[in-house]
């Protein structure tokens, strides 16, 4: 069973930085794409980035060169850095894996079927 455990969340002041981290179990790592979500109060769910399991990335418009996403296959980790954050950053952001049976959503390439619970992010101007 797929099994995912973000850390990493907080609350910081405009053009401050974070790093999410997310543990992965039950499944084998590095042969799956990976990814970040988020959803604000009252919006849907919405990619910011993926990583394929070949090391291709892709990420939103909204984040591009703010928020970098890296996987460590080793340790089975999923980073996300994020940099000159913005109040319209504040979501609770989810990690993402394309392990697991049932379906979900499509974001860069990669169709993801588990979510972790989520970390929250608050970003005050």
């Amino acid at each position: 069973q797929s099994q995912l455990l973000e850390s990493g969340g907080g609350s910081v002041q405009a053009g401050g930085s974070l790093r999410l981290s997310c543990a992965a179990s039950g499944f084998t790592f590095s042969t799956y794409c990976m990814g970040w979500f988020r959803q604000a109060p009252g919006k849907e769910r919405e990619g910011v980035a993926s990583i394929l399991a070949g090391g291709s990335i892709y990420y939103a418009d909204s984040v591009k060169g703010r928020f970098t996403i890296s996987r460590d296959n080793v340790k089975n980790t999923l980073s996300l850095q994020m940099n000159s954050l913005k109040p319209e950053d504040t979501a609770t952001y989810y990690c993402a894996t394309t392990s697991g049976p049932v379906g979900g959503s499509v974001f860069g390439g990669c169709y993801f079927r588990t979510w972790g619970q989520g970390t929250q992010v608050t970003v005050s101007s």
